[in-house]
């Protein structure tokens, strides 16, 4: 949802009714770039918000359009894109990459425990690390 107010986020738009609302309707986040509210309760609900700002109270919204593209922070989200969200941020998938996802994520998280645990070592150096990481380099094209 995509909040056009200069600035945006001067009030929330959604809290835990409209939270209610969204997940009836077989949602399970949302993505704005204004505010929200009543945090602990929509949090309660298993309900996700990634927004640009908390609000204490209500804001006058008038919805003029449903269904289409919004900018997000930056970032351009289309109808049907899949959309990644975390704690860290929000980010779109391309769908024809999306399949190969999960095994690039075990790839990367092995290869990030490989180097924690390098770096972890009695065994540590800069020899150590060097080494652990050209064949990454070479395999990554770097």
């Amino acid at each position: 949802m995509e909040d056009l107010d200069n600035p945006p986020g001067l009030g929330a738009f959604v809290g835990e009714v409209h939270a209610s609302i969204l997940q009836a309707l077989g949602g399970v986040a949302l993505v704005t770039n204004g505010s929200v509210r009543d945090l602990p309760e929509v949090k309660a609900m298993g309900f996700r918000l990634f927004a640009g700002n908390i609000a204490v109270s209500h804001a006058y919204a008038h919805v003029f359009d449903f269904g289409g593209t919004v900018q997000i922070g930056g970032l351009k989200i289309n109808p049907g894109d899949l959309v990644h969200a975390d704690l860290h941020g929000v980010q779109t998938v391309p769908i024809e990459i999306a399949a190969e996802v999960p095994k690039k994520v075990g790839d990367i998280q092995e290869l990030r425990q490989h180097f924690i645990g390098l770096c972890r070592s009695a065994d540590f150096s800069l020899d150590s690390l060097r080494g652990a990481m050209e064949p990454q380099g070479e395999k990554n094209g770097r």
